[in-house]
Protein backbone atom coordinates (compact mmCIF):
# COMPACT_ATOMS: atom_id res chain seq x y z
CA UNK A 1 0.00 0.00 0.00
CA UNK A 2 1.49 3.50 -0.75
CA UNK A 3 0.60 6.12 1.73
CA UNK A 4 0.05 9.69 0.78
CA UNK A 5 0.71 12.47 3.26
CA UNK A 6 -0.67 15.63 2.55
CA UNK A 7 0.36 18.70 3.74
CA UNK A 8 -1.37 22.31 2.81
CA UNK A 9 -0.80 25.67 1.82
CA UNK A 10 -0.96 28.99 4.19
CA UNK A 11 -3.87 29.36 6.27
CA UNK A 12 -5.41 26.01 5.62
CA UNK A 13 -4.97 22.41 7.01
CA UNK A 14 -6.05 19.08 6.32
CA UNK A 15 -9.89 19.90 5.98
CA UNK A 16 -9.18 21.18 2.51
CA UNK A 17 -7.51 17.03 1.37
CA UNK A 18 -11.31 15.72 2.31
CA UNK A 19 -12.27 14.68 -1.46
CA UNK A 20 -8.46 13.71 -2.19
CA UNK A 21 -7.81 11.68 0.68
CA UNK A 22 -11.40 10.05 0.19
CA UNK A 23 -10.37 9.23 -3.56
CA UNK A 24 -6.86 7.77 -2.93
CA UNK A 25 -8.59 5.65 0.14
CA UNK A 26 -11.01 3.98 -2.66
CA UNK A 27 -8.16 3.32 -5.15
CA UNK A 28 -6.57 1.19 -2.37
CA UNK A 29 -4.05 3.81 -0.64
CA UNK A 30 -3.73 5.13 1.97
CA UNK A 31 -4.25 9.15 3.14
CA UNK A 32 -2.90 11.20 5.49
CA UNK A 33 -3.94 15.19 5.57
CA UNK A 34 -2.02 16.63 7.92
CA UNK A 35 -3.27 19.14 10.58
CA UNK A 36 -0.24 21.46 11.25
CA UNK A 37 -0.49 22.97 14.43
CA UNK A 38 -2.51 26.62 14.64
CA UNK A 39 -4.88 25.51 11.39
CA UNK A 40 -8.53 25.23 12.36
CA UNK A 41 -7.80 21.01 13.14
CA UNK A 42 -4.34 21.08 14.36
CA UNK A 43 -3.13 22.14 17.83
CA UNK A 44 -3.32 25.92 18.81
CA UNK A 45 -0.05 28.14 18.11
CA UNK A 46 1.68 29.99 20.12
CA UNK A 47 4.56 32.52 20.29
CA UNK A 48 7.12 29.98 19.55
CA UNK A 49 4.87 28.27 16.85
CA UNK A 50 7.87 28.22 13.90
CA UNK A 51 8.58 26.28 10.26
CA UNK A 52 10.41 24.00 12.96
CA UNK A 53 6.99 23.32 14.47
CA UNK A 54 5.65 22.14 11.41
CA UNK A 55 8.07 19.83 9.89
CA UNK A 56 7.51 18.32 13.68
CA UNK A 57 3.85 18.20 12.65
CA UNK A 58 4.76 16.00 10.18
CA UNK A 59 7.78 13.96 11.45
CA UNK A 60 4.61 12.38 13.77
CA UNK A 61 2.41 11.59 10.75
CA UNK A 62 5.47 9.53 9.31
CA UNK A 63 6.32 8.52 12.24
CA UNK A 64 2.38 6.86 12.31
CA UNK A 65 2.53 5.67 8.79
CA UNK A 66 5.66 3.93 9.86
CA UNK A 67 3.57 2.57 12.84
CA UNK A 68 0.62 1.37 10.93
CA UNK A 69 2.45 0.05 7.94
CA UNK A 70 0.44 1.68 5.60
CA UNK A 71 4.00 2.86 3.30
CA UNK A 72 4.77 -0.92 2.23
CA UNK A 73 4.70 0.48 -1.18
CA UNK A 74 6.30 4.31 -0.75
CA UNK A 75 5.45 7.03 0.73
CA UNK A 76 4.38 10.43 -0.81
CA UNK A 77 5.02 13.34 0.70
CA UNK A 78 2.57 15.89 -1.23
CA UNK A 79 3.55 19.85 -0.47
CA UNK A 80 1.12 22.60 -1.67
CA UNK A 81 2.56 25.82 -2.07
CA UNK A 82 3.64 26.77 1.67
CA UNK A 83 3.72 23.39 2.65
CA UNK A 84 6.55 22.17 0.84
CA UNK A 85 8.89 23.51 3.46
CA UNK A 86 7.66 21.37 5.91
CA UNK A 87 7.52 18.68 3.36
CA UNK A 88 11.06 19.35 2.40
CA UNK A 89 11.98 19.41 6.20
CA UNK A 90 10.49 16.54 7.42
CA UNK A 91 12.04 14.62 4.16
CA UNK A 92 14.87 15.46 5.06
CA UNK A 93 14.97 14.39 8.62
CA UNK A 94 13.17 10.79 8.42
CA UNK A 95 15.01 8.07 8.39
CA UNK A 96 12.33 5.38 6.37
CA UNK A 97 12.71 4.38 2.70
CA UNK A 98 10.89 4.89 -0.74
CA UNK A 99 9.98 8.42 0.07
CA UNK A 100 8.87 10.53 -3.16
CA UNK A 101 8.16 14.60 -2.72
CA UNK A 102 5.38 16.17 -4.73
CA UNK A 103 5.52 19.62 -5.28
CA UNK A 104 2.16 20.87 -5.81
CA UNK A 105 1.95 24.39 -6.96
CA UNK A 106 4.66 25.40 -5.19
CA UNK A 107 8.42 27.03 -5.18
CA UNK A 108 11.80 25.65 -5.31
CA UNK A 109 13.18 26.55 -1.88
CA UNK A 110 16.51 25.68 -0.51
CA UNK A 111 18.95 25.16 2.65
CA UNK A 112 18.58 28.57 4.61
CA UNK A 113 15.25 29.89 2.23
CA UNK A 114 12.37 31.07 4.57
CA UNK A 115 8.34 30.63 3.06
CA UNK A 116 7.97 34.66 3.07
CA UNK A 117 10.67 34.68 0.03
CA UNK A 118 8.19 32.22 -2.09
CA UNK A 119 4.62 34.38 -1.18
CA UNK A 120 2.18 34.62 -3.77
CA UNK A 121 1.89 38.07 -1.90
CA UNK A 122 4.96 39.56 -0.49
CA UNK A 123 3.05 42.04 1.69
CA UNK A 124 1.29 39.27 3.72
CA UNK A 125 4.28 39.11 6.81
CA UNK A 126 3.90 43.18 7.08
CA UNK A 127 0.22 42.26 7.76
CA UNK A 128 1.47 40.37 11.31
CA UNK A 129 -0.69 41.07 14.60
CA UNK A 130 0.78 41.62 17.82
CA UNK A 131 -0.04 38.31 18.42
CA UNK A 132 2.43 36.67 15.22
CA UNK A 133 -0.20 35.39 13.86
CA UNK A 134 -0.78 36.74 10.02
CA UNK A 135 -4.23 36.84 9.23
CA UNK A 136 -6.18 34.85 6.22
CA UNK A 137 -7.46 36.44 3.16
CA UNK A 138 -11.21 36.25 2.98
CA UNK A 139 -13.43 35.99 -0.47
CA UNK A 140 -11.88 37.50 -3.56
CA UNK A 141 -8.63 38.10 -1.58
CA UNK A 142 -7.59 34.58 -2.21
CA UNK A 143 -7.21 35.22 -5.75
CA UNK A 144 -3.34 37.53 -4.44
CA UNK A 145 -2.17 34.01 -3.55
CA UNK A 146 -3.06 32.17 -6.30
CA UNK A 147 -5.24 31.78 -9.19
CA UNK A 148 -8.57 31.28 -8.17
CA UNK A 149 -9.96 28.86 -11.58
CA UNK A 150 -12.66 26.87 -11.15
CA UNK A 151 -13.56 27.84 -7.43
CA UNK A 152 -17.20 28.12 -7.05
CA UNK A 153 -18.85 30.53 -4.85
CA UNK A 154 -19.34 27.20 -2.29
CA UNK A 155 -15.97 26.38 -3.12
CA UNK A 156 -14.48 29.71 -1.73
CA UNK A 157 -16.78 29.92 1.13
CA UNK A 158 -15.36 26.70 1.59
CA UNK A 159 -11.68 27.93 1.63
CA UNK A 160 -12.96 30.71 4.16
CA UNK A 161 -14.59 28.34 6.58
CA UNK A 162 -11.50 26.20 6.61
CA UNK A 163 -8.92 29.06 6.89
CA UNK A 164 -6.90 30.02 10.36
CA UNK A 165 -4.07 32.79 10.81
CA UNK A 166 -0.55 31.65 10.07
CA UNK A 167 1.98 32.06 12.54
CA UNK A 168 4.16 34.52 11.25
CA UNK A 169 7.17 32.22 12.13
CA UNK A 170 6.30 29.57 9.94
CA UNK A 171 6.70 32.03 7.59
CA UNK A 172 9.90 33.68 8.54
CA UNK A 173 12.05 30.61 9.86
CA UNK A 174 14.61 29.44 7.45
CA UNK A 175 14.44 26.20 6.06
CA UNK A 176 17.11 23.69 7.64
CA UNK A 177 18.32 20.83 5.11
CA UNK A 178 21.37 18.47 5.59
CA UNK A 179 20.66 17.12 1.89
CA UNK A 180 19.86 17.89 -1.57
CA UNK A 181 15.93 18.15 -1.86
CA UNK A 182 16.57 16.34 -4.94
CA UNK A 183 18.23 13.37 -4.15
CA UNK A 184 15.13 10.90 -3.75
CA UNK A 185 11.92 10.96 -6.30
CA UNK A 186 10.15 14.29 -7.14
CA UNK A 187 7.39 14.92 -8.81
CA UNK A 188 6.21 18.96 -9.87
CA UNK A 189 2.47 19.24 -10.55
CA UNK A 190 1.36 22.47 -11.84
CA UNK A 191 -1.78 24.39 -12.32
CA UNK A 192 -1.61 25.97 -15.34
CA UNK A 193 -4.25 28.64 -14.91
CA UNK A 194 -2.02 30.73 -12.73
CA UNK A 195 0.19 31.13 -15.49
CA UNK A 196 2.91 28.38 -15.05
CA UNK A 197 3.40 24.97 -16.59
CA UNK A 198 5.88 22.38 -18.06
CA UNK A 199 6.79 24.98 -20.68
CA UNK A 200 7.86 27.36 -17.75
CA UNK A 201 10.41 24.86 -16.44
CA UNK A 202 11.13 24.54 -19.72
CA UNK A 203 12.36 28.22 -19.78
CA UNK A 204 14.20 28.06 -16.61
CA UNK A 205 16.33 24.98 -18.03
CA UNK A 206 17.47 27.09 -21.32
CA UNK A 207 17.94 30.08 -19.28
CA UNK A 208 17.67 29.61 -15.93
CA UNK A 209 20.57 29.39 -13.52
CA UNK A 210 22.82 26.42 -13.79
CA UNK A 211 20.47 24.81 -10.63
CA UNK A 212 17.81 24.51 -12.00
CA UNK A 213 19.15 21.72 -14.10
CA UNK A 214 18.25 19.17 -11.84
CA UNK A 215 15.21 19.28 -12.87
CA UNK A 216 15.88 17.52 -15.90
CA UNK A 217 17.07 14.43 -13.46
CA UNK A 218 15.26 11.05 -14.38
CA UNK A 219 14.01 10.99 -11.13
CA UNK A 220 12.16 14.63 -11.57
CA UNK A 221 8.61 14.40 -13.38
CA UNK A 222 5.80 16.59 -13.67
CA UNK A 223 2.40 17.09 -14.58
CA UNK A 224 -0.01 19.86 -15.04
CA UNK A 225 -3.79 20.58 -13.93
CA UNK A 226 -5.52 22.68 -15.99
CA UNK A 227 -7.44 24.38 -12.48
CA UNK A 228 -5.86 27.18 -10.14
CA UNK A 229 -3.85 26.66 -7.04
CA UNK A 230 -6.40 25.00 -5.14
CA UNK A 231 -6.82 21.93 -7.39
CA UNK A 232 -8.25 19.67 -3.91
CA UNK A 233 -11.18 21.98 -4.05
CA UNK A 234 -11.03 22.67 -8.20
CA UNK A 235 -10.60 19.07 -9.21
CA UNK A 236 -9.84 16.87 -6.60
CA UNK A 237 -10.50 13.73 -8.94
CA UNK A 238 -7.47 14.59 -11.47
CA UNK A 239 -5.64 15.56 -8.38
CA UNK A 240 -6.12 12.12 -6.67
CA UNK A 241 -5.24 10.34 -10.18
CA UNK A 242 -2.16 12.71 -10.75
CA UNK A 243 -1.16 11.85 -7.24
CA UNK A 244 -1.38 8.03 -7.89
CA UNK A 245 0.24 8.13 -10.98
CA UNK A 246 3.18 10.21 -9.26
CA UNK A 247 3.37 7.25 -7.21
CA UNK A 248 3.91 5.00 -10.06
CA UNK A 249 6.60 7.10 -11.13
CA UNK A 250 4.76 8.21 -14.29
CA UNK A 251 5.06 12.15 -15.80
CA UNK A 252 6.75 13.93 -18.58
CA UNK A 253 10.86 13.84 -17.82
CA UNK A 254 12.65 17.04 -19.06
CA UNK A 255 15.78 17.38 -21.09
CA UNK A 256 18.54 20.01 -20.50
CA UNK A 257 19.66 21.69 -23.53
CA UNK A 258 22.70 20.77 -25.28
CA UNK A 259 24.19 24.44 -25.02
CA UNK A 260 25.09 26.53 -22.45
CA UNK A 261 23.15 29.35 -20.50
CA UNK A 262 23.90 32.87 -20.67
CA UNK A 263 23.95 32.54 -16.93
CA UNK A 264 27.24 30.72 -16.80
CA UNK A 265 29.19 33.19 -18.22
CA UNK A 266 29.67 31.06 -21.62
CA UNK A 267 31.54 33.99 -23.11
CA UNK A 268 31.10 37.63 -25.64
CA UNK A 269 31.04 36.56 -28.89
CA UNK A 270 33.06 39.45 -30.05
CA UNK A 271 37.02 39.73 -30.24
CA UNK A 272 37.44 42.48 -28.02
CA UNK A 273 40.79 43.38 -26.09
CA UNK A 274 39.87 43.58 -22.34
CA UNK A 275 40.64 46.90 -21.19
CA UNK A 276 41.26 48.04 -17.71
CA UNK A 277 38.62 49.01 -15.16
CA UNK A 278 38.25 50.09 -12.02
CA UNK A 279 35.95 48.92 -9.30
CA UNK A 280 33.50 50.95 -7.21
CA UNK A 281 31.70 49.33 -4.65
CA UNK A 282 28.58 47.34 -7.09
CA UNK A 283 30.12 49.12 -10.60
CA UNK A 284 33.01 48.74 -12.25
CA UNK A 285 34.03 51.28 -14.84
CA UNK A 286 35.89 50.69 -18.16
CA UNK A 287 37.25 54.19 -19.44
CA UNK A 288 38.20 54.51 -23.18
CA UNK A 289 41.81 56.11 -24.25
CA UNK A 290 39.95 59.66 -24.78
CA UNK A 291 40.81 62.08 -22.11
CA UNK A 292 37.91 64.19 -20.77
CA UNK A 293 34.42 63.66 -19.40
CA UNK A 294 33.37 60.97 -21.70
CA UNK A 295 29.01 59.73 -22.01
CA UNK A 296 28.55 56.45 -19.90
CA UNK A 297 26.62 53.52 -20.63
CA UNK A 298 25.13 51.24 -17.77
CA UNK A 299 25.05 47.77 -18.57
CA UNK A 300 21.91 46.24 -16.26
CA UNK A 301 21.85 42.25 -16.11
CA UNK A 302 18.79 40.18 -16.25
CA UNK A 303 17.92 37.30 -13.62
CA UNK A 304 17.07 36.52 -11.01
CA UNK A 305 20.31 35.51 -10.45
CA UNK A 306 20.94 33.84 -7.61
CA UNK A 307 22.92 35.78 -4.14
CA UNK A 308 25.60 32.58 -4.08
CA UNK A 309 25.83 32.48 -8.06
CA UNK A 310 29.70 32.43 -8.89
CA UNK A 311 30.97 34.47 -10.80
CA UNK A 312 28.97 37.70 -10.44
CA UNK A 313 27.83 38.89 -13.80
CA UNK A 314 30.04 41.53 -13.76
CA UNK A 315 32.77 39.17 -13.48
CA UNK A 316 31.21 37.15 -16.46
CA UNK A 317 32.89 37.48 -20.10
CA UNK A 318 29.79 38.41 -21.07
CA UNK A 319 29.59 41.54 -19.37
CA UNK A 320 33.71 42.17 -19.07
CA UNK A 321 32.89 42.04 -23.24
CA UNK A 322 30.80 44.48 -22.95
CA UNK A 323 32.32 47.29 -20.75
CA UNK A 324 35.58 46.59 -22.79
CA UNK A 325 33.37 47.01 -26.46
CA UNK A 326 32.02 50.40 -25.31
CA UNK A 327 35.40 51.63 -24.05
CA UNK A 328 36.43 50.75 -27.15
CA UNK A 329 33.76 53.21 -28.70
CA UNK A 330 34.75 56.17 -26.75
CA UNK A 331 32.46 56.02 -23.93
CA UNK A 332 32.54 54.88 -20.67
CA UNK A 333 31.07 50.89 -20.24
CA UNK A 334 30.30 50.43 -16.65
CA UNK A 335 29.20 47.11 -15.04
CA UNK A 336 26.65 46.47 -11.97
CA UNK A 337 25.97 43.86 -9.96
CA UNK A 338 22.09 44.71 -8.70
CA UNK A 339 20.60 42.79 -5.72
CA UNK A 340 17.50 40.32 -8.62
CA UNK A 341 17.77 37.39 -6.62
CA UNK A 342 13.95 36.61 -6.67
CA UNK A 343 11.15 37.90 -8.09
CA UNK A 344 9.75 40.14 -5.16
CA UNK A 345 13.55 42.05 -5.53
CA UNK A 346 12.92 44.19 -8.06
CA UNK A 347 12.10 46.93 -5.82
CA UNK A 348 15.96 46.22 -4.45
CA UNK A 349 17.80 46.03 -7.74
CA UNK A 350 15.81 49.45 -8.94
CA UNK A 351 17.09 50.79 -6.48
CA UNK A 352 20.80 49.13 -6.75
CA UNK A 353 20.33 50.74 -10.66
CA UNK A 354 19.79 54.69 -9.21
CA UNK A 355 22.13 54.14 -6.88
CA UNK A 356 24.52 52.92 -9.46
CA UNK A 357 23.45 56.07 -11.65
CA UNK A 358 24.41 58.55 -8.99
CA UNK A 359 27.69 57.32 -8.12
CA UNK A 360 28.45 56.76 -12.21
CA UNK A 361 27.37 60.57 -13.17
CA UNK A 362 29.71 61.66 -10.07
CA UNK A 363 32.58 60.26 -11.35
CA UNK A 364 35.40 62.31 -13.32
CA UNK A 365 35.69 60.76 -16.10
CA UNK A 366 31.82 60.31 -16.97
CA UNK A 367 29.82 63.43 -18.73
CA UNK A 368 26.96 63.21 -16.45
CA UNK A 369 24.44 64.61 -19.07
CA UNK A 370 25.03 61.65 -21.59
CA UNK A 371 24.09 58.71 -20.09
CA UNK A 372 22.34 55.87 -21.34
CA UNK A 373 20.95 52.25 -19.69
CA UNK A 374 21.29 48.87 -21.51
CA UNK A 375 19.02 46.32 -20.26
CA UNK A 376 19.04 42.49 -20.39
CA UNK A 377 16.68 40.03 -20.13
CA UNK A 378 14.66 39.64 -17.14
CA UNK A 379 15.94 42.82 -16.24
CA UNK A 380 14.20 44.65 -19.16
CA UNK A 381 11.15 45.18 -16.60
CA UNK A 382 13.36 47.56 -14.57
CA UNK A 383 13.19 49.73 -17.73
CA UNK A 384 9.90 50.82 -16.58
CA UNK A 385 11.28 53.39 -14.07
CA UNK A 386 13.08 55.23 -16.84
CA UNK A 387 10.67 54.49 -19.55
CA UNK A 388 7.51 56.50 -16.89
CA UNK A 389 10.06 59.77 -16.18
CA UNK A 390 13.54 60.13 -17.79
CA UNK A 391 15.65 62.82 -16.51
CA UNK A 392 17.08 65.17 -19.65
CA UNK A 393 20.94 63.20 -18.85
CA UNK A 394 18.87 60.12 -20.20
CA UNK A 395 19.70 59.80 -24.05
CA UNK A 396 18.83 55.83 -24.61
CA UNK A 397 17.39 52.99 -23.32
CA UNK A 398 18.86 49.82 -25.16
CA UNK A 399 17.10 46.16 -23.78
CA UNK A 400 18.23 43.01 -25.72
CA UNK A 401 16.18 40.29 -25.71
CA UNK A 402 13.88 41.42 -22.44
CA UNK A 403 11.23 40.52 -20.65
CA UNK A 404 8.62 43.53 -20.89
CA UNK A 405 6.07 42.25 -18.86
CA UNK A 406 5.75 40.19 -15.77
CA UNK A 407 4.84 36.14 -16.99
CA UNK A 408 1.21 35.15 -15.60
CA UNK A 409 2.85 33.11 -12.40
CA UNK A 410 4.97 35.94 -11.26
CA UNK A 411 2.86 37.35 -9.14
CA UNK A 412 5.65 38.70 -6.94
CA UNK A 413 6.55 41.11 -9.38
CA UNK A 414 5.74 44.65 -7.94
CA UNK A 415 2.95 46.16 -10.19
CA UNK A 416 5.17 49.46 -10.90
CA UNK A 417 7.42 47.28 -13.08
CA UNK A 418 5.22 47.03 -16.48
CA UNK A 419 7.38 49.20 -19.01
CA UNK A 420 4.69 48.76 -21.45
CA UNK A 421 2.15 50.33 -19.76
CA UNK A 422 4.45 53.33 -19.22
CA UNK A 423 5.56 54.05 -22.70
CA UNK A 424 4.71 57.70 -24.20
CA UNK A 425 6.47 60.11 -27.24
CA UNK A 426 8.27 61.39 -24.26
CA UNK A 427 10.41 58.26 -23.72
CA UNK A 428 13.68 58.33 -24.25
CA UNK A 429 14.87 56.25 -27.38
CA UNK A 430 14.57 53.16 -27.56
CA UNK A 431 16.74 50.50 -29.32
CA UNK A 432 15.63 46.88 -29.21
CA UNK A 433 17.04 43.68 -29.86
CA UNK A 434 14.81 40.76 -30.39
CA UNK A 435 16.44 36.95 -30.40
CA UNK A 436 14.60 35.42 -33.24
CA UNK A 437 14.18 32.25 -31.16
CA UNK A 438 13.11 33.82 -28.04
CA UNK A 439 11.60 31.67 -25.79
CA UNK A 440 7.71 32.06 -26.69
CA UNK A 441 6.87 33.60 -23.28
CA UNK A 442 9.52 36.25 -23.46
CA UNK A 443 8.58 37.29 -27.13
CA UNK A 444 4.93 37.97 -26.03
CA UNK A 445 5.85 40.65 -23.93
CA UNK A 446 7.94 42.51 -26.65
CA UNK A 447 5.10 41.80 -28.82
CA UNK A 448 2.99 43.58 -26.78
CA UNK A 449 5.77 46.37 -25.90
CA UNK A 450 5.62 47.22 -29.27
CA UNK A 451 2.31 47.49 -30.36
CA UNK A 452 2.27 49.84 -26.99
CA UNK A 453 4.80 51.80 -28.22
CA UNK A 454 3.37 51.92 -32.00
CA UNK A 455 -0.19 53.41 -29.96
CA UNK A 456 1.92 55.93 -27.60
CA UNK A 457 3.94 57.42 -30.51
CA UNK A 458 7.14 56.01 -28.37
CA UNK A 459 10.76 56.24 -30.54
CA UNK A 460 11.47 52.52 -31.29
CA UNK A 461 14.69 51.35 -33.40
CA UNK A 462 14.19 47.40 -33.85
CA UNK A 463 17.11 45.42 -34.33
CA UNK A 464 16.01 41.64 -35.69
CA UNK A 465 18.77 38.84 -34.78
CA UNK A 466 16.97 35.81 -36.67
CA UNK A 467 19.07 32.98 -35.80
CA UNK A 468 19.49 34.32 -32.05
CA UNK A 469 18.40 32.71 -28.87
CA UNK A 470 17.84 34.38 -25.92
CA UNK A 471 21.66 35.28 -24.90
CA UNK A 472 22.69 35.15 -28.09
CA UNK A 473 26.03 36.50 -27.01
CA UNK A 474 27.41 33.54 -25.04
CA UNK A 475 25.93 31.29 -27.05
CA UNK A 476 25.41 32.18 -31.09
CA UNK A 477 28.83 32.65 -32.30
CA UNK A 478 27.28 34.04 -36.05
CA UNK A 479 27.43 36.98 -38.65
CA UNK A 480 24.15 37.99 -37.99
CA UNK A 481 24.25 38.12 -34.07
CA UNK A 482 28.10 39.75 -34.32
CA UNK A 483 26.70 42.30 -36.78
CA UNK A 484 23.47 43.08 -34.04
CA UNK A 485 25.59 43.75 -31.49
CA UNK A 486 27.80 46.22 -33.52
CA UNK A 487 24.55 47.73 -34.45
CA UNK A 488 23.05 47.84 -31.33
CA UNK A 489 26.25 49.30 -30.08
CA UNK A 490 26.59 51.82 -32.50
CA UNK A 491 23.22 53.30 -32.14
CA UNK A 492 23.41 53.38 -28.21
CA UNK A 493 26.78 55.56 -28.84
CA UNK A 494 25.18 57.39 -31.65
CA UNK A 495 22.66 58.68 -29.53
CA UNK A 496 25.00 59.76 -26.46
CA UNK A 497 27.11 62.01 -28.63
CA UNK A 498 24.34 63.69 -31.03
CA UNK A 499 25.04 67.55 -30.90
CA UNK A 500 28.40 67.11 -29.63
Amino acid sequence: MTAFVLVSGPFTGGGIWEEVAERLRKAGAAAYPVELTGTAGGPPADAETGLATHVADVLRTLDRVAREGAGADGVVLVGHAYGIHPVLGAADRWDGDGVRVVYLDAGLPGDGDPASAFLADPTAVGRAGADGLVPPPAGAGWERWGSTEGLSAADLARLDGLAAPQPLRTLTEPLRLARDPFDRPVTGVLCTAGGAGIASVELLLASGPPRFRVLASPTVGFFELATGHWPMLSAPGALAEVLLRAAADEGVRLSAPERDSAFEGAGFLLDVPERPHERRGPVDLYPPEEAGPRPAVLFVHGGPVPADQRPRPRDTAFFRGYGSHLAGLGVVGVTLDHRLHGLADYPAAADDVAGALDLVRAHPRVDPERIALWFFSGGGLLAADWLAAPPPWLRCVALNYPVLAPLPDWRQVDPRFRPAQVLSAASPPVVLTRAGLEHPPFQGTVDAFLAAAGRAGAPVELIDVPLGHHGFEAIDDLPGTRAAVLRAAGSVVRHLTAGT
